[in-house]
């Protein structure tokens, strides 16, 4: 606000003085304003906007400013309530002139420094008495100009001489017709010829200057046009100081004394370690992200800002192809996992198809097997090669040591991998005993949380060390193994006779195995076996896949928080790790144990890994507590959702389904019947909402639960040309979700997700919540009028029994009968249960 202007002493003194203290009361006593006037108060910001600055724009003799309405309505939408017009904002609405009066009290007459008028005859009136008169101008008739009139033209002979100069004809032109009569269809005979023969030489006239006669120009007509003088100058800018600038082609060569000055110097190694990852970190954004991205096309209703749903108006878009024409020939990909510290360094292994392995049954050649690191931006050439003794199903990351991998192999062995860095290819550290392992391809591998561990009979107990020490595997051999990296029990002294000055450590090359897990290799056997009995019959269930539930320890116990000083806590070597007994770990009994495993018939079973004993103590697996036959081919996806540890998605056949933990019933939601066969699938990382499938023809299905429950928000047609094998999603920054998609050709490809697929909508996890519950309370009322239903049927059947108890019944119904009385039945539930229910 501008401060007040302090009057001086003349103006208290003088007569102009006594007439103002006549007309205007003190300032103690302001007098109201006028209820056409409104004072207000412009802070200095304002006045610049406005360009009304005190004792500069407006001053005593011209206090007056004329200010445009549609400027000061701009104003007070932009700021607001911080607006200085924020108080008069209806008046100003309201004034029915383009330009409202401000006017400058110098003598703070109504308290403020300006006051605004807020009518038109107010600003008439006021604009009148503050307009200093105008001098009267008096015009001279002889200074005025006045345009000449127009005066007759008189001819004094100059239309003769234009006519004279004129040219005019003085001859009728000759107009000549020449016609060449023609017969049509008169033979034509072309034949070559010299041209140097006197028949056909031809005679040319070329164009020659007369030197007879010349022809001298005596009058030549030429038009002039006045141009202003034209006027040449120069300036010349002072340059900076001069540098002398070059470029290096060609690297230099240091010499031998610089290359071992370099070696021995510590500040350049210790300068080098912490640049290089800054810089590799640099190169990686700048080929990643699209510096052309147009920020304002990108800009969409957030969740913060609609409470309407965010639709689908992008797709996927293609950001990279990697292929490897050498590891991939003839081979598919398998298995696909992000690495989890290294952002766009992406995993992938490859494997035979079973067409050619029928095919070349007879003859087996034994092809080396890798996984292969695939980064940004090399599309072509592999970062990192681990060599595996077989083809490789499914593999995962350490979680503790993202150095540390697990393979399942083709031949039933766990392999165990220790990635080092500056080494092209790596040969695999341990592999698991023959004898101990599985009899089919492992299919599924997947760590222990860091929270606990479990014992030789299955038992969770509490964890000792901040660190992953368990695998767990399964395959189509009807076993679920537990595998522990740790030292067993039966080499702890064998190791310790041959253990000499552990702190001298070897020398390794970058090509040498480690020995981090030599203490598991050809002798590596598991903890304990889960097999998979059937329920009602005899036989066991063929696991391809399986989901645990993720634990979390409640407890302070220091080591059992996840994640907590991960990064400042120094992991041990495994082989410096053994496992302890049973009886000194304290037992967890709010682990839950129980586990969903998906078989290769389109199974869904729900059962306990903890062994069970009989009366001689001999341990078993106990039967599973539920199955279903919800899929009617291969599961191939069972996924928990990230934001709901209790919900579980599986795929399998020509559908999908959703589990809730805990619910015995079945699945809470099917999905509808899809005409291609589902082959992978996985839960968006940023929506609750939205997961994405792929199609035996190469295409991607999203759906989101909270759009459409009967079919995909969006189908990518033909995503690749082949069967989709495996999805992974990826969070590498706030804008950057990538979604990895491998297919049956061994060709891996990453898309940029789109702002509508990861940006969440207002309360989506609520509404999902919500969802899953309603979807849950369906579930109990169908299963509680089926029952319902099939208990009058049942008492029917008894009392025919009761009836003829000797007598055999027997039943001949024709396939089709037996059909539509099947359909029929259903009919009747459906109404009942929509009948009860209120549908």
């Amino acid at each position: 606000m501008a401060p007040k202007r302090q009057k001086s002493p003349s103006r208290k003194t003088g007569v102009k003085g006594k007439v103002k203290d006549n007309l205007t009361p003190s300032p103690m006593e302001k007098p109201d304003h006028p209820d056409d006037i409104y004072p207000i108060v412009l802070t200095t910001a304002t006045q610049e906007l406005f360009e009304c600055c005190i004792d500069e724009d407006v001053t005593e003799q011209s206090p007056y400013k004329l200010l445009e309405k549609d400027d000061i309505i701009q104003d007070i939408k932009t700021r607001a309530a911080v607006s200085d017009f924020h108080p008069v904002k209806q008046f100003v609405l309201d004034y029915p002139e383009d330009e409202i009066l401000l006017v400058f009290d110098v003598d703070f007459t109504y308290g403020q420094s300006f006051y605004l008028v807020l009518t038109p005859e107010a600003k008439a009136r006021i604009y009148n008495v503050l307009q200093p008169p105008q001098p009267e101008i008096i015009v001279l008739e002889d200074d005025v100009s006045k345009t000449p009139e127009p005066k007759p033209w008189i001819s004094l002979g100059s239309e003769l001489e234009v006519d004279q100069e004129s040219v005019k004809e003085t001859r009728e032109k000759l107009c000549y017709k020449f016609d060449l009569k023609r017969r049509p269809g008169l033979p034509v005979c072309f034949s070559d010829r010299n041209s140097t023969e006197a028949e056909c030489r031809s005679v040319a006239c070329p164009s020659y200057q007369d030197s007879r006669f010349s022809i001298k120009q005596m009058q030549r007509d030429c038009g002039m046009q006045a141009v202003p003088k034209l006027q040449s100058s120069t300036a010349q800018t002072e340059r900076a100081v001069q540098r002398n600038v070059f470029t290096q082609y060609e690297p230099r060569e240091l010499r031998e004394k610089e290359k071992e000055n370099i070696l021995r110097s510590e500040k350049l190694k210790k300068f080098v370690n912490s640049v290089t990852p800054r810089v590799l970190h640099a190169l990686q954004q700048a080929h990643i992200m699209n510096v052309f991205t147009d920020d304002f096309k990108a800009l969409g209703i957030g969740a913060e800002a609609s409470d309407q749903l965010v639709m689908v108006s992008e797709g996927l878009k293609l950001q990279w192809t990697f292929t490897d024409e050498k590891r991939a020939m003839g081979k598919k990909i398998s298995s696909v996992s992000w690495h989890p510290t290294i952002h766009g360094l992406i995993a992938v292994t490859f494997i035979k198809k079973q067409e050619e392995q029928l095919d070349k049954s007879t003859v087996y050649i034994n092809s080396p097997a890798f996984i292969v690191f695939y980064g940004f931006p090399d599309q072509s050439n592999p970062r990192l090669l681990l060599e595996c003794p077989d083809d490789i199903f499914a593999f995962e990351f350490c979680p503790s040591n993202p150095n540390v991998i697990v393979g399942g192999c083709r031949n039933g062995k766990d392999l165990g991998n220790k990635k080092e860095n500056k080494t092209p290819v790596m040969s695999y550290c341990a592999v698991s005993s023959i004898e101990s392992s599985h009899k089919s391809p492992v299919t599924d591998v997947q760590w222990l949380p860091k929270t606990f561990e479990v014992t030789r009979t299955g038992v969770p107990v509490q964890k000792i060390s901040n660190m992953s020490v368990q695998v767990v595997t399964c395959s189509p051999d009807c076993s679920v193994m537990f595998w522990d990296l740790r030292v067993p029990k039966l080499q702890n002294q064998f190791l310790a006779d041959r253990k000499q000055d552990v702190d001298q450590k070897t020398m390794m090359t970058p090509y040498s195995i480690p020995t981090t897990f030599k203490h598991l290799d050809r002798t590596w056997k598991p903890l304990f076996r889960v097999s998979l009995p059937k329920i009602d019959t005899s036989g066991e269930y063929a696991p391809l896949k399986f989901s645990l539930e993720h634990y979390t320890c409640n407890s302070n116990t220091g080591r059992n928080t996840d994640n907590e000083n991960d990064g400042a806590e120094v992991l041990p070597e495994y082989s410096q790790l053994r496992i302890p007994s049973a009886k000194t770990l304290k037992t967890l009994d709010d682990v839950n144990t129980k586990f969903y495993v998906g078989t290769e018939e389109g199974e869904i079973v729900y059962t306990d890994w903890k062994l069970e004993e009989d009366e001689f103590g001999r341990k078993f697996s106990a039967k599973p507590l539920l199955c279903f036959r919800t899929h009617a081919w291969f599961v191939n996806t069972m996924q928990r959702s990230p934001f709901f540890k209790d919900i579980l998605l599986t795929t399998g056949g020509w559908n999908f389904a959703i589990w809730k933990e805990g619910v015995m019933g079945g699945p809470i939601f099917v999905g509808p019947s899809s005409e291609q066969e589902y082959s992978a699938a996985c839960w968006s990382l940023s929506r609750s909402a939205v997961f994405f499938i792929g199609r035996n023809d190469g295409s991607i299905e999203v759906w989101n639960l909270l759009l459409n429950t009967s079919e995909p928000t969006h189908v990518h047609e033909h995503v690749a040309s082949t069967r989709i094998t495996c999805i992974k999603p990826c969070i590498t920054a706030s804008k950057q979700h990538y979604l990895a998609v491998a297919d049956n050709l061994g060709v891996l490809r990453v898309f940029n997700v789109p702002k509508a697929l990861r940006s969440p909508v207002k309360n989506e996890d609520l509404n999902m919540q919500i969802f899953f519950d309603q979807e849950n309370d369906r579930l109990k009322d169908y299963l509680e009028w089926e029952e319902l239903w099939a208990k009058p049927r049942k008492e029917e059947g008894e009392s025919k029994k009761q009836v003829e108890p000797d007598k055999p019944v027997t039943f001949q119904v024709d396939s089709e009968e037996a059909d539509l009385k099947e359909y029929s039945d259903y009919l009747k539930l459906e109404e009942s249960i929509l009948e009860h229910t209120g549908l």
